[in-house]
This record gives C-alpha cells, sequence and structure tokens, in this order.
C-alpha cells in the first residue's frame, strides 16, 4: 500500500475530501483529511469515516494511520 493508494481510498470514499497522506515505508502513515461531512460529527466518527472509506485495509494492508480530521 503506497500514500498515493490511501489518498486515492480516503477522496473517492468521502466525496469532496482532501486528503494529504505521508509515509515511506509502507505500513506506517500520516493522514490529514479535510470534508465538509465531517461537519458537527465527533473527532471519533470523523475517524470512524476515514476507516470506513480504507475499506477494511488498517490492520492489514495499512498497519498504522495516524489521522488528523476537520471540517473545511
Amino acid at each position: 500500500m503506497t500514500k498515493e493508494e490511501i489518498q486515492h481510498l480516503i477522496e473517492a470514499g468521502l466525496p469532496g475530501a482532501r486528503a494529504v497522506v505521508r509515509g515511506d515505508d509502507g505500513q506506517h502513515f500520516d493522514a490529514e483529511v479535510t470534508c465538509a461531512a465531517f461537519a458537527g460529527k465527533s473527532v471519533v466518527q470523523q475517524h470512524r469515516m476515514v476507516y470506513d472509506a480504507l475499506g477494511g485495509r488498517m490492520g492489514g494492508e495499512i498497519h498504522a494511520l495516524q489521522l488528523k480530521t476537520r471540517a473545511p
């Protein structure tokens, strides 16, 4: 899994989202995700939305993902 693939999955799974993903070892990544759909949601809800967009890859193809989420 590459940072570009993760970015694509997040942006495809959360229409209108903008994701910036960092990480070069293929397993540990940092992502900053901005999405209007996050408005009014708790941080936990926002993170669940991102995990859902990744389609079950957490803990498998993606070992660790540090998230920062926000509404624009």
